[in-house]
């Protein structure tokens, strides 16, 4: 996703991984287990995976780095100024970067060349510079929201654009201060999307035509009335909890949960921050969700709970609280930990049990960064530019190996990185290394 940061600064778990859930209600159906839907693309289609869980299912990789890192298998340049990862599909690798006063949305062949580029309005200005969403591709479509709301459809081959919707102007909504940075989520049938505006806060689009599908009621701020609350910064997740599709996200100061199928919303929990700002993606943990936000206060657990009555909403349970506060780099969930970096000061490395939220370490020896889980490792891609390896199971932030990708000395390596193939795929602005990490 495109990352965005503040001035100042596969299945589920078995449930007993998690705390245990209160009596059940007598003659009451026992609770249904939640998990993730998964894109059927074959590859790595849209941001942190085709379940957005960060979590690739590559197998036989290194299982530990040599001194000067993996081997270089080839260095992408041109691909402009942003943070959005690659996505890879159908043999085609897909970015976006600003040039100039543009966005533009780039193709390429797997081994870099460059098949096509295309114009997706404005480029992002302001401060922190760059193309923030991802694209995802479905279909033989491809999809991407700009940093203004502009979201367009590509035919994939050809880069054809098809349709385009402006969010902001269509659903009368103003611009969040980092630029909005939403990475798509695309379904067999609707496209989804937050404008947090004066007539929707979130809304489905038809993958298709780009017509309105269903939308919700805006929210307003509970001190100034008058305010939609906007957008937030993170992406959200498809989880299929019983019969219920559930859209989970992010606005400015809550997470939320709505039907994806009406766009009903079933619960909103409240987290505010300084600055508006919650940018790390919810995580399911078997059928609770987490999370957290910079400057936040503590993280928390959420469980799913089915609705009371046929046909009621689904509800929501807090299980525990713990220390981490996540900005934009992501939370990974694996082998019953929730590992993730901590924002304050821009370091430190953090293990929690998933059971209950107790920190079973803190590292604070390097900077926050992003991650992504695969064959029991995990990869990290911090922002001023170095690349780690990480041994999830030992008691303490373990390396396996680290080399330096780039000296990023504004500290905005916010790419995620990215597996295919038994590939890694590192991305900073204008350029892109792939490193075989296969053994």
């Amino acid at each position: 996703m495109a990352p965005a940061r503040p001035a100042l600064a596969l299945a589920a778990l078995l449930a007993g991984l998690l705390t245990p859930p209160p009596p059940a209600r007598a003659g009451a159906a026992p609770a249904p287990a939640a998990t993730l839907i998964a894109s059927p693309e074959e590859g790595w289609p849209q941001f942190r995976g085709p379940r957005r869980d960060g979590i690739s299912d590559e197998r036989g990789l290194l299982p530990a780095w040599p001194a000067d890192g993996p081997p270089l298998v080839a260095t992408v340049t041109g691909l402009g100024k942003g943070f959005s990862s690659p996505v890879i599909s159908g043999g085609r690798m897909f970015l976006t970067g600003d040039f100039g006063a543009e966005t533009r949305i780039l193709a390429f062949d797997l081994t870099g060349r460059p098949l096509w580029s295309v114009a997706n309005g404005g480029a992002w200005l302001n401060q922190y510079q760059g193309a923030r969403g991802t694209v995802a591709v479905r279909g033989g479509r491809l999809y991407h929201q700009n940093a203004h709301g502009r979201v367009v459809c590509l035919d994939a081959t050809t880069g054809r654009e098809l349709w385009a919707v402006d969010l902001l102007q269509r659903f009368k909504g103003e611009n969040i201060t980092w630029g909005l940075s939403d990475c798509l989520l695309v379904d067999d049938r609707l496209v989804y999307t937050a404008p947090g505006g004066r007539e929707a806060s979130l809304v489905a689009l038809d993958r298709e035509t780009g017509a309105v599908r269903w939308q919700s009621p805006p929210q307003f701020l509970a001190e100034s009335p008058d305010t939609p609350e906007g957008a937030g910064y993170a992406a959200p997740i498809l989880v299929r909890f019983g019969e219920r599709r559930l859209l989970v996200g992010c606005t400015q100061r809550h997470l939320y949960c709505v039907d994806a199928d009406t766009g009903e919303v079933q619960w909103r929990r409240e987290r505010k921050t300084p600055y508006s700002v919650i940018a790390m993606m919810p995580v399911l943990v078997g059928d609770a969700i987490f999370s957290t936000a910079p400057m936040s206060g503590p993280a928390g657990l959420h469980r799913l709970l089915p609705p009371a009555t046929p046909g009621g909403k689904v509800g929501v349970a807090d299980v525990w609280s713990g220390q981490l506060d996540t900005c934009q780099g992501g939370v990974v969930h694996a082998g019953g930990r929730l590992f993730g970096s901590h924002y304050p000061k821009g370091r430190g490395w953090t293990a929690l049990d998933a059971r209950t939220g107790e920190t079973l370490y803190n590292d604070p020896e390097f900077a926050k960064g992003s991650l992504l889980h695969a064959d029991n490792r995990i990869y990290v891609l911090t922002e001023d530019g170095w690349a780690l390896l990480v041994d999830p199971a030992a008691p303490a932030f373990a390396l396996k190996g680290r080399f330096r990708f780039v000296t990023a000395k504004d500290r905005d390596a916010w790419a995620h990185p990215v597996i295919w193939d038994g590939q890694l795929f590192l991305r900073y602005h204008n350029t892109m290394e792939i490193r075989r990490i296969r053994k």
